[in-house]
């Protein structure tokens, strides 16, 4: 089973206090779509300028990513510049030039139309409706936003909520989103607005899972070398939708592996800048990893059951 993705595919220039690069191949699109393409085809719906170098749709159409629905318009790439200090949890964004982003209204082509698996990348939540709005029936919808659209659209925001299966939010995210600080409660407010998954993203301290009757957490794995975590939460949603896709299990256990899946990905993600470390990823290393994230967590029950 396939996976439908709309997002942004952009340019970052991003710092760490490891190092730097300027104009690398990023995006929601971009991240979520390669590591999903570990597990299952993915078709991609998003708009580059007239500036896009070739080599990246190369790069995209390496790992069979259908590439359709990706549109090129007059003007530049959206271009995203940051700067991460030691805690990166947290960047500091210092330029965003939407340029051909800003007035990109998504088109889903009729050979999409049908896809059972659609993820719904952090865009205007207006554009996420219409998005809904041109597809059939999906078996599985999930989204994520972000902190300026749950300032600016946060009616606009619960609309797309109440029509979702899983929604994918970060800590701080969910705590301006709901005005609560603990995030057991914030959590309780979401699922009430609808969504039956909700999926809280903790950055170096893992994964908060939150239905009407369970709570499953997973932690970040261990890791010596953090280059650069952007696009990681990108990452975690391909790699999580790819495997529900690939197995087509969306029982609740089924959903607690594809966290895991998800969190593997994001810990390969940011060892290296840009999609660095995922272009030179092979499967085996997945496996290996899900099985080290399985022993990390394993512990005996008490004696007697």
């Amino acid at each position: 089973m396939g996976i439908l993705v709309v997002g942004s595919v952009a340019f970052d220039s991003v710092e760490t206090p490891f190092g730097r690069v300027e104009n690398v191949l990023g995006g929601s699109a971009t991240y979520f779509s390669t590591s999903a393409s570990f597990f299952t085809d993915v078709s991609l719906v998003a708009v580059v300028g007239e500036d896009f170098p070739q080599e990246h749709v190369e790069f995209l159409n390496s790992r069979n990513i259908d590439l359709r629905g990706l549109a090129r318009e007059g003007g530049k790439t959206f271009h995203w510049k940051g700067k991460y200090g030691y805690d990166l949890n947290e960047a500091q964004t210092l330029e965003t030039h939407l340029n051909v982003f800003e007035s990109f209204r998504p088109q889903i082509p009729a050979a999409y139309r049908d896809a059972e698996f659609l993820f719904l990348a952090n865009i205007d939540p207006e554009l996420q409706m219409e998005v809904l709005s041109q597809v059939e029936k999906p078996r599985v919808i999930a989204c994520d936003t972000m902190n300026f659209w749950i300032s600016s659209k946060p009616e606009a925001l619960k609309a797309v909520i109440a029509k979702v299966d899983i929604f994918i939010i970060n800590e701080g995210e969910a705590r301006q989103f709901t005005q609560e600080a603990n995030l057991t409660k914030a959590a309780r407010k979401i699922l009430a607005m609808g969504v039956k998954t909700l999926v809280i993203k903790r950055g170096e301290y893992g994964v908060l899972m939150f239905t009407d009757h369970s709570v499953f957490a997973a932690p970040a794995f261990p890791l010596e070398d953090v280059f650069d975590p952007t696009g990681a939460g990108d990452t975690f949603a391909g790699g999580f939708m790819g495997y529900l896709a690939n197995t087509g299990d969306t029982s609740e256990t089924g959903i607690r592996q594809a966290i895991i899946f998800g969190s593997v990905m994001a810990s390969f993600n940011v060892e290296d800048f840009s999609l660095n470390r995922l272009k030179r990823l092979e499967y085996r290393e997945i496996e290996d990893r899900y099985r080290s994230f399985k022993a990390l967590t394993h512990f005996e029950g008490l004696a007697g059951g």
